[in-house]
Parts: structure tokens; sequence; C-alpha cells
């Protein structure tokens, strides 16, 4: 696989992995809405929290869709790093 490939590969698998990520927030944002006022907050609080990150981690996705292979090692750190970011909320909010 050239390079150019590999990259489509790995831009393919990170945006199917964020649209999974982005139906989670839809289940929670249903699950906060059932749920009773108190409680309701809280999950908003976290809910913001986990849209804030998610959005970050699209934005990265798109820098690194758009890098040229002089920058794709470094759009793809920080691509990682707000994967790991949006991964701890997740978990964070599952806990």
């Amino acid at each position: 696989m050239d390079a150019k490939a590999a990259k489509k590969a790995h831009i393919g698998k990170m945006a199917r992995q964020l649209q999974g990520w982005g139906a989670k927030i839809d289940d929670f944002m249903a699950k906060a809405e059932k749920a009773g006022a108190e409680t309701r907050n809280g999950y908003r609080e976290q809910i913001d929290e986990l849209k804030a990150k998610y959005h970050a981690a699209q934005t990265k996705l798109d820098e690194l869709q758009a890098a040229d292979a002089e920058r794709w090692s470094a759009v793809k750190a920080g691509v990682h790093s707000a994967w790991v970011e949006l991964e701890a909320t997740f978990k964070k909010l599952k806990g």
C-alpha cells in the first residue's frame, strides 16, 4: 500500500470511529432527556464537554485530511491527542 492509500485508509478508519462516537453522544443525550432534572443537569455538563471534545477531534481529522506529506506526522500527533481526550471523556461519562 502506498503512502496516499495508507493515509486514505487511516482517515477512513478514524472517520468511522468518530461517526460511532457521534451516535453514542446522541444516545447519551436521549438518556439525559429521560432522566430526572438533577441527573439531567449532570449529564448535560458532561455531554457538553463530550461534544466539545468531539468537535475538536473532528477539526483535527479535517486538518489531517488536508495535510500534505510534510505535515502529516505533526498533524497526526495532534489528532492522536484529540482522540485520547475524547476517549477519556467517554470513559468518564460511562464511569
